[in-house]
């Protein structure tokens, strides 16, 4: 799930059009939009803190077999949330699960992997090295 939830709107509605065999659905809670509570800890691991707010878009859908798939994705997006709550049900099934993880979940890992990749070597090049010189009458 936290990959389909990374994932870009754009990626994720091209893996639907690519899906060979595409499920019937019904949604049971349509995509609706809200606000989460982003917290913080001081240091990585003190007090806790209130970041501030975060759009979060949530959807719920039954498969034809009853399964039930949920998505929570962060922002504004709710034909993301809806197909990422339909990859969850269809991944419940076993018989689809490996094809799904290798046509769709793995090129959408790679995806992410490569563009965090990227942003790392972005920041890497603005990296200044700063190194202190002895000053003073001991030097």
């Amino acid at each position: 799930m936290a990959i389909l939830a990374r994932a870009e709107p754009a990626e994720i509605e091209a893996a639907w059009s690519r899906l060979g065999d595409k499920p019937g659905y019904r949604v049971l809670r349509r995509p609706e939009t809200g606000l989460v509570m982003a917290r913080g800890r001081v240091g990585g691991d003190g007090a806790q803190f209130n970041l501030g707010e975060v759009a979060v878009t949530r959807c719920a859908v039954q498969m034809p077999d009853g399964r039930t798939g949920f998505a929570y994705v962060a922002g504004r997006a709710a034909r993301k949330s809806e197909l990422a709550a339909v990859f969850d049900g269809l991944l419940q099934d076993n018989s689809r699960r490996s094809a799904l993880l290798a046509e769709v979940i793995e090129p959408l890992a790679q995806a992410q992997m490569q563009r965090r990749a990227a942003r790392h070597a972005a920041a890497a090049r603005t990296k200044v090295n700063f190194f202190a010189l002895a000053r003073g009458e001991d030097a």
